[in-house]
């Protein structure tokens, strides 16, 4: 997989200005729950299925698990390659007694690991596509409508420090068939952020085994 981020970066490491009251990554973790929490309400009655792509510690998902009514409907597949991640998370999990969360370490990328969670009617892709580059990020684009149950939504986050990618990708979204809910673009000094919601407007997608998601280009 090609990386636009510095391949030196400790992953576990990174996630620690989201502990600070204010720091970029703080104000954008507010923004992204604010989304996934609107996605909750929206939901139809019944069990929720949720998918989170690279999900790090989960920070975007599972305080909102353990407050929100939904959250007892909810049954997620958290994948996340770096193991002190996933063990954080899953220490989150076992702690706030979340039977229907599952945290895998394992290749977000790999369709197989995916296959019983999905279609889902929640993907997270928050952090994602600052790790590919232009091209590999609309591949995931064209990929998601397989991942999603009808009129499921996608969470996804892009930096902005380096130009703006997000026109593109937001292109993307919509030739793949899903339609913008919202897009929230933060500010230089809170870190040139975007968190944006797309809804897929088509049918239960369906992913044929074998499938890769993105990487090994």
């Amino acid at each position: 997989m090609t990386t636009t981020d510095d391949p030196a970066t400790d992953w576990y490491a990174w996630h620690a200005p989201y502990d600070e009251l204010v720091s970029p990554l703080s104000r954008r973790l507010a923004v992204v729950q604010d989304a996934v929490r609107g996605v909750l309400d929206d939901a139809r009655p019944g069990p929720l299925r949720v998918v989170s792509l690279a999900s790090g510690q989960a920070r975007d998902l599972l305080p909102l698990l353990i407050e929100h009514p939904r959250g007892v409907d909810v049954q997620a597949l958290l994948v996340e390659q770096d193991a002190r991640n996933a063990d954080f998370a899953e220490g989150a999990v076992l702690g706030a007694a979340l039977h229907g969360v599952r945290v895998v370490v394992g290749d977000a990328g790999d369709g197989d690991v995916l296959a019983d969670a999905v279609p889902a009617d929640l993907v997270l892709a928050c952090g994602l596509f600052g790790l590919l580059d232009d091209d590999e990020a609309e591949a995931v684009v064209r990929a998601l409508p397989h991942l999603l149950a009808a009129g499921g939504r996608v969470v996804w986050t892009r930096n902005r420090r380096h130009g703006d990618p997000t026109r593109r990708l937001r292109d993307a979204f919509a030739a793949a068939g899903m339609s913008e809910v919202s897009y929230t673009a933060g500010a230089p000094e809170e870190g040139s952020f975007s968190v944006g919601v797309a809804r897929w407007d088509g049918p239960d997608g369906r992913l044929a085994a074998g499938t890769r998601v993105f990487g090994l280009s």
